[in-house]
């Protein structure tokens, strides 16, 4: 749910120009920052403890990430990108894990494909032809955020580590404003979804990712993010009354049905 609010935060930003892609990327990062350095301080964990957590790859990932992120939905529509997005987080993903000698049993590919089948179900009607540059920014964005989620299956500490991985975003962050300082489009309006996107979703969200991670196999943690796609269709018909079609029943069936038969393969 944190993701597929991103994923709203951002588009909603960016589809009515409220905000550049660097400014909301900035902002985004910088309350994710503020709030997990507030939460860290209420768990009764000292400060000093974000000095020794994270990575600096983990903060590079998760920089690249949100940065390609923006900038790609720009020259994308939400269709495109999420396909574009969640495909290439799983070739990440799986391919890293086939690399590193994880074998996958036949129930859990069948179950990879029919959740990613649920995908092209739910989105494919509304797929158009992806700008060269948007769908390279979008692969980019996809591939950091799966090598982000890999790093995040040795986590101890996933409040520390998260809150360690934005503070460490900072010096990238300011370089890109450096960069893109004259072309700033700032709004009320978009200062706040930005914040939204950073304090709620992307902090929040981000910290029960990695603590959920080390609990997942890779497999099960890739296509469970899947869901986010449909929970953001899902989100459309609760919160501003669209339809339920049978498109998006067949989706749902058929990706929660896949990642339902990924979990179960790991038992097989």
């Amino acid at each position: 749910m944190a993701f597929a609010a991103n994923s709203v935060f951002c588009r909603w930003a960016l589809g009515e120009a409220s905000i550049d892609p660097a400014s909301f990327t900035a902002i985004r990062l910088l309350s994710g920052t503020v709030i997990l350095v507030v939460l860290v301080a209420l768990a009764n964990a000292r400060p000093s403890k974000l000095l020794s957590s994270g990575s600096w790859l983990g903060a590079l990932m998760l920089f690249i990430y949100a940065a390609a992120f923006s900038f790609a939905y720009v020259h994308l529509t939400a269709a495109t990108g999420a396909l574009v997005l969640f495909g290439s987080v799983q070739i990440c993903m799986f391919g890293i894990s086939v690399y590193r000698g994880t074998t996958l049993s036949i129930m859990q590919w069948s179950g990879l494909i029919t959740a990613f089948m649920g995908l092209m179900v739910l989105l494919i009607p509304d797929v158009a032809a992806p700008s060269l540059l948007g769908f390279v920014l979008m692969t980019l964005s996809g591939f950091a955020w799966g090598v982000y989620s890999l790093l995040g299956q040795t986590s101890q500490a996933p409040l520390l580590s998260t809150g360690a991985n934005f503070c460490r975003t900072l010096p990238f962050v300011s370089l890109l404003l450096i960069f893109t300082f004259d072309n700033a489009t700032i709004t009320q309006k978009g200062v706040l979804l930005a914040m939204g996107s950073g304090g709620l979703a992307s902090a929040i969200g981000y910290a029960i990712w990695y603590k959920v991670l080390p609990h997942l196999q890779a497999a099960t943690a890739a296509t469970s993010q899947l869901t986010v796609p449909l929970i953001t269709a899902l989100g459309g018909v609760v919160f501003i009354s669209e339809s339920i079609t049978l498109t998006l029943i067949a989706a749902s069936v058929l990706t929660l049905g896949g990642i339902y038969i990924v979990i179960k393969g790991k038992k097989a």
